[in-house]
């Protein structure tokens, strides 16, 4: 949102606030202005709600859908909602894309389709068994995305996210991020628990990267790329050790006492994957994305925002 009333665009939202905050809204109608906050307009409701979806969709050319309710844990916990709200609110926006006569729809899917796929790199054209209900809601929403671009004539692109963090992510509750929820227990001299050994890895990904390849995809003239699937990433990997390591050096320069912290580790959590680093060849190629930010320079951008908002 922030980058595109920033460009000029006028956006529509649509969020029921179940994992969101309203105050998030505040922070970016101060950061653009008011001038372009005028061509923002928020509806409050929920995807799994068809109209809803159309009234958010009504005057919609581009569709950028982000929404979803994330967390593996969450989706074994509750595999119910997970489904309700990430495979039929994709439907619900599906069909309420199609029937505004949107001339994109951008789907934010997730690394978690490849499941026990062995192999690293991941590639989009290959995966395996999805490892969580969260996994399996990702992989029909993409099957959804398909269908609609070869069914319907929807120009379709689906996007997979690995790991995203950055400014504005919720540090509370159970199935909080682990970028942020680190941040809040270091701040307040908690304990960071780390499920495994701490070797398990991941390609975690800057938010602006993230914003970069939306955009790309929803603008792109590349016939080649509509109905395409793309991995969203850096390319590089950290281990949970070495993102711990990172924290705390960061934190330290605000807090010294926290130089001294070190995890608990706890045992392995069903459903998670062991690696995970992408191959973004393909959206480098057919998208034109670059990141722009590596997993360290997104802690050093975001670290401010993070620590206050611990405060």
């Amino acid at each position: 949102m922030l980058e595109l009333l920033s460009n000029g665009q006028s956006v529509a939202g649509l969020d029921n606030y179940s994992t969101g905050k309203r105050a998030n809204l505040e922070d970016v109608r101060a950061r653009v202005g008011e001038g372009n906050w005028k061509r923002f307009a928020m509806h409050e409701g929920d995807i799994r709600d068809l109209e809803a979806c159309r009234r958010a969709c009504s005057e919609a050319e581009l569709v950028l859908h982000q929404a979803a309710l994330g967390s593996v844990p969450r989706s074994i916990a509750d595999p119910v909602t997970s489904h309700e709200s990430n495979v039929n609110g994709t439907l619900n926006m599906l069909l309420a894309a199609r029937d505004a006569g949107a001339r994109r729809f951008v789907f934010a899917s997730s690394s978690s389709v490849y499941g026990d796929e062995p192999n690293l790199p991941k590639i989009e054209s290959r995966t395996g068994r999805p490892l969580s209900p969260y996994a399996v809601t990702k992989a029909a929403g993409e099957r959804y995305v398909e269908v609609f671009g070869h069914v319907y004539g929807l120009p379709v692109v689906s996007l997979r996210y690995f790991n995203v963090f950055g400014p504005r992510q919720d540090p509370d509750g159970p199935y909080a991020a682990v970028i942020p929820r680190w941040i809040a227990a270091l701040m307040h001299g908690r304990s960071v628990q780390i499920f495994g050994d701490g070797e398990t890895s991941r390609d975690f990904c800057y938010v602006a990267n993230a914003v970069q390849a939306n955009v790309l995809a929803a603008l792109t003239e590349e016939p080649a790329a509509l109905g395409e699937t793309f991995n969203v990433a850096v390319g590089e990997r950290a281990t949970l050790n070495e993102l711990f390591d990172l924290v705390r050096e960061r934190l330290a320069r605000h807090s010294p006492a926290i130089a001294n912290a070190q995890p608990e580790y706890r045992d392995f959590r069903p459903g998670d994957v062991r690696h995970s680093l992408a191959d973004i060849s393909k959206a480098e190629g057919l998208l034109g994305y670059r990141p722009t930010h590596t997993l360290r320079a997104g802690l050093d951008e975001s670290m401010g925002w993070y620590v206050e908002s611990a405060l």
